[in-house]
């Protein structure tokens, strides 16, 4: 297996909360001069889908989405983004890609999308600064409560990222060969599902999750993405992801100042959303750093 370079890898400090992601979706700005420095930066989250691109933000907690399909290309995924999120302010962008990231740009062309996707200006096209991100790694970072954590992404495809205190690596589990001269994500992917059937594709599923933790050996493995509700009986040791993590993983990419200057945005925290909408439920303390 093809470990990821370390310059894909990225460390950041987490709240390890037992059981859930750490409350707080850090937000922070870009570059010193984009604006006055006394303030965050509202933040675009863009999720970028086989099936869908999904949008939320700072100020947006109730993700927005698109049909994409394997003809989009970049261009045209800019262009729905910036239509669909035309009234939005926003300073900057944090992307979920659906491949393979390094040094912050994407490296191959998705397998489920159009072409075009490696060497595009995504800056240049948002006209704002933007942090590029494995999508199965923003996920696992939204779920993150401390440890070690394996995340499972069930939706086209099979993402993977592993998160080691607080150190994220970006895998690409979904491709090694399993059975038959068959990769993992031939019997576990949204084809497969259709192909054999949803009794059948659950056994599959909890097959991969018991092979990957006797290899890996993770305190806990989310299981994240469109498909990972069908499941009726989770594995043990094994929870489903939030709804909402990767917005608030896309949020987290930019913590560069946050963690200085104190600022938190629990916009799309959904503990502090019920709390906020309700008045009755409380978020959990944090841990003290």
């Amino acid at each position: 297996m093809n470990l990821p370079s370390r310059t894909s890898r990225m460390r950041l400090p987490v709240s390890p909360l037992a059981g859930r992601p750490a409350p707080e979706s850090l937000l922070a700005d870009g570059p010193a001069n984009h604006r006055n420095s006394a303030q965050p930066l509202k933040i675009l989250v863009v999720d970028v889908g086989g099936t869908h691109v999904k949008c939320a933000g700072t100020d947006h907690a109730d993700p927005q989405q698109f049909p994409s399909g394997p003809r989009m290309t970049p261009a045209q995924m800019v262009k729905q983004v910036l239509k669909l999120t035309r009234t939005w302010r926003f300073d900057a962008v944090s992307i979920g890609y659906p491949g393979v990231v390094a040094r912050g740009q994407p490296v191959r062309n998705p397998q489920n999308l159009g072409r075009g996707w490696v060497g595009f200006d995504f800056a240049a096209a948002f006209g704002r600064p933007v942090r590029i991100h494995n999508d199965a790694a923003m996920q696992a970072l939204g779920n993150y409560a401390g440890g070690k954590m394996l995340f499972l992404g069930l939706g086209t495809g099979l993402g993977s990222t592993l998160i080691v205190d607080g150190v994220v690596v970006p895998m690409e589990l979904a491709h090694l060969q399993w059975r038959k001269g068959r990769d993992y994500e031939h019997y576990v992917g949204d084809r497969a599902r259709k192909r054999l059937g949803e009794k059948k594709w659950r056994a599959k599923v909890k097959r991969v999750v018991y092979d990957f933790r006797n290899a890996l050996q993770p305190d806990e493995i989310v299981l994240g993405g469109g498909n990972a509700r069908r499941l009726k009986h989770l594995p043990p040791s094994t929870r489903l992801g939030d709804d909402l993590a990767a917005f608030r993983g896309g949020l987290r990419l930019w913590d560069d100042r946050a963690r200085r200057d104190g600022m938190h945005a629990r916009s799309l925290d959904p503990v502090a959303r019920a709390k906020s909408s309700n008045g009755r439920r409380k978020a959990p303390a944090r841990t003290p750093h």
